[in-house]
This record gives structure tokens, C-alpha cells and sequence, in this order.
């Protein structure tokens, strides 16, 4: 049955919310105070009639980004926009009965994205095709322009489709094309290729070399095994030149490190020493290492590798202490820990509640998590406030713009 219904609110998950006398209704692209019509099914509107648009509603940027479902929020406008996400982060943290300050959100802007993850499929008429799975679906929708990525990332999509071709003469074949812009050129990571009829054969890997080669990439590996390497690609964090490994993981925006490293280094200065705990390569480590000596831990032995190798390439730095370590099963505890005045946490989506757990103990005054999960932070939170400490702010951060995803910075005090 056909419906008109007046938006409410945004969900937490960027869905417009109406309320009914049969409960919520969610409405996918809809936003607060707009009227929709259309027909309810199980308590969703997907498709619908705009009878009345908010004054926040702006054109789109993207048809298939709006298609894809990669930025369902392209169509709100900036202030509003932020200002949900500042509001999601003070309702996640509520929830686990936690109150402090919450800023306001930092905006990153468009064009400086400096990695993405592109599918590739053959068409029908052979040709290579590069982009998103639709909304719900395995359907490719093609990409041909990117308007968060930084414009040097966009001008590889010709080299990155020559790639890509390479790996498609297998009919399993589904590859996914990670590509990062380094300071010295593209670093590029195939997965996804073919492997139980026997892998790549000594030909596609030989034509997706050639590839790489003419479209000036710095490197290209096939699941974090270097094929080809022109040049080492490599990252500035704070004064040191950082190798970076293949298939590594970076910030997707030097902008949103930036601005996370800034609150980082805020938060720990006068301390002597610093442990920067999931630290990859090195994000935050460098930039602490210049106030403070830093002990440094991540479970990725190459992250490690590449950290220390990124050291001799640096000046005027504390010292720096770095080990491979899995902190979810071997969490370091407050003996390991001895003589660390400030820790930073940077884990994966799932959060730290292990090594959260055993930082009571410590004689640490001042913690700092970063987290790409309001959810689980708001979780650890919890463990630290229980033990003494005091939530004093966090920051939200749009690292990944027009989506529903939020990075944050929270720093607590003993």
C-alpha cells in the first residue's frame, strides 16, 4: 500500500526514519523534515517519491556512488551532515552511560582520498570494467570518475584497467584492484585472482608486469607478494620516509591522519615516554616520537619492519622501540608496560577490549584511542571509566566522506 510520510530523523546508518503507528519505517536517501510517498515493504521505503524536499538537500556528485551505496549521504548538505555524525558519536557513547565533551566534527575535504579498492569484471563484449557492486547486489556498476580520491589516483584508472586485464583470462577471476598513491608513485595489490585451478599463468603474469610498467606504477603485487617494484613506495609520517609493504594498511586520507595526529600529540605532550599500541607502519608513532620516546607494537611483522626502516630515514627523533606482537592474544600487560606515561590505541574495527583491559594497571596518566568503530570505542570506554579514568573528549573525524562511517579521537585522564 502506497504511503506519504514525513521524515523524522536519521538513523544511525544514514537511513531517513519515519515514525508510523506500525513502528519505524527506514527510508534509504531521505533526509530529516523531507515527505516521501511510496509503497512499505517490511518497514522499509527503497524506493519513493519526493513530495517535499528539505532545504538541506543538495544535487548529487556521483549517479553511481548514489548507485553503489558508497556515499548514501553525497545528497546532505556539509553543516547538517557533520553535525549527525557528531550526534551518533554522543548517542554511541550514551548508550554505554558515558558523557564528556564531543567537538565538533572535522571535515575532510573532496579529491584527497589516496587509496581505493576497485572490482574488475569483463563485459559481455569483452571490454574491462572497473568499479562498485550496486546497492544489494553482485551487479558491477562501472566507475569511470572518483570525486573523493585525489585526481592522480583517478588519472591511473587507464594503467589500472591494462592490470586488470591481465587477470581476467580466467572465467572465476574476480579481482580487486587496491590501489594506493604513495610519495613515490602507485602502489597497487591485486586480489581475488583464480588460484585452486593453479593460479596466474607464467603469461598473465608476465602481461600484467608490462602493464605496470607502462602505466609508471611503482609497484604491483598479487595478494601482498611483489610481482614488479619500479621504485619503493613510500609515506611521510611526521620526519621519516616510510617503506611502506605490500598490501599495508594506511589512513585512507592524509588529511584525517593528519588532523588524528595533531590530537594525538596534543594529548601526550610532556610525557617521556609514549606506547603507541596497533601502530602499523607508523602513523602516530613518528609524529610522538618527537616529543616523547615511543614503544611501539603491532601484530604485522612487515608493519614493524617497515617502521624501523622508516627510522634511519629520520632526524631529531626520540627514541623508538618497535616489536611485532599480537595484542589480542598476547595484550601487553602493566609489567610490559613499566615507565609508559601516555598510550595510544589504534585498533582494528573490532576495538582493544583485551589489551584495554590489562591498561588500569599501568601508571599511565594519559590515554588516547583512535577507532574507526564508534561502537566498540564506546565499549573500551567503558572498561577505562569503570577503572578511574576520565573520558575528557573525543573528536569525530570524516575521514570518509558523504558515508556513515566516523572515525574519532578520544583522549582519557587518570
Amino acid at each position: 500500500m502506497t504511503q506519504t510520510l514525513t521524515i523524522a530523523r536519521m538513523g544511525h546508518h544514514g537511513d531517513g526514519i519515519a515514525e508510523t503507528p506500525n513502528g519505524p519505517v527506514f527510508v534509504p536517501g531521505a533526509l530529516p523534515g523531507e515527505v516521501v510517498r511510496g509503497e512499505v515493504k517490511d518497514g522499509r521505503l527503497d524506493s519513493f517519491e519526493l513530495v517535499e524536499a528539505s532545504a538541506d538537500r543538495r544535487p548529487i556528485f556521483s549517479h553511481a556512488y548514489a548507485e553503489c551505496g558508497v556515499a548514501p549521504l553525497q545528497h546532505w548538505a556539509d553543516g547538517p551532515y557533520l553535525e549527525w555524525k557528531r550526534d551518533v558519536v554522543i548517542h554511541t557513547l550514551s548508550r554505554e552511560g558515558l558523557e564528556t565533551e564531543v567537538e565538533a566534527t572535522v571535515a575532510t575535504p573532496p579529491a584527497s582520498r589516496r587509496r581505493i579498492a576497485l572490482h574488475a569484471r569483463r563485459s559481455p563484449n569483452g571490454r574491462v570494467v572497473l568499479g562498485f557492486k550496486a546497492r544489494r547486489s553482485w551487479r558491477l556498476v562501472e566507475i569511470t570518475d572518483c570525486p573523493v580520491s585525489d585526481p592522480a589516483l583517478v588519472a591511473a584508472f587507464p594503467a589500472l584497467h591494462k592490470v586488470a586485464d591481465a587477470f581476467l583470462t580466467h572465467p572465476k577471476s574476480a579481482p580487486t584492484l587496491h590501489a594506493t598513491l604513495t610519495d613515490t608513485g602507485l602502489d597497487v595489490d591485486v586480489t581475488g585472482v583464480e588460484k585452486r585451478s593453479g593460479g596466474p599463468s607464467a603469461d598473465q603474469i608476465a602481461k600484467a608486469i608490462t602493464a605496470a610498467a607502462e602505466g609508471g606504477l611503482a609497484r604491483l603485487s598479487l595478494d601482498g607478494d611483489t610481482l614488479v617494484m619500479e621504485r619503493q613506495p613510500r609515506v611521510t609520517f611526521g620526519r621519516a620516509s616510510v617503506p611502506i609493504p605490500a598490501g599495508g594498511f594506511l589512513q585512507a586520507s592524509p588529511a584525517a591522519e593528519a588532523a588524528m595526529a595533531e590530537r594525538v600529540v596534543a594529548a601526550v605532550q610532556g610525557t617521556k615516554k609514549v606506547a603507541d599500541l596497533f601502530c602499523g607502519a607508523g602513523t602516530f608513532t613518528f609524529p610522538l616520537a618527537e616529543v616523547a620516546s615511543v614503544m611501539a607494537a603491532d601484530s604485522s611483522a612487515s608493519s614493524i619492519a617497515a617502521l624501523k626502516a622508516g627510522f634511519a630515514t629520520a632526524k631529531g627523533l626520540k627514541g623508538i622501540d618497535a616489536q611485532a606482537r599480537d595484542l589480542f592474544r598476547r595484550p601487553l600487560s602493566p609489567y610490559d608496560l613499566k615507565g609508559c606515561e601516555a598510550i595510544v590505541l589504534d585498533p582494528p574495527r573490532a576495538g582493544a577490549l583485551e589489551q584495554t583491559q590489562q591498561l588500569p594497571g599501568t601508571k599511565a596518566h594519559t590515554i588516547v584511542g583512535v577507532s574507526c568503530n564508534p561502537q566498540t570505542f564506546a565499549r573500551d570506554a567503558r572498561v577505562l571509566v569503570d577503572a578511574g579514568f576520565r573520558l575528557e573528549k573525543v573528536t569525530p573525524i570524516d575521514q570518509f566522506i558523504w558515508s556513515t562511517h566516523i572515525e574519532l579521537v578520544g583522549v582519557f585522564r587518570r
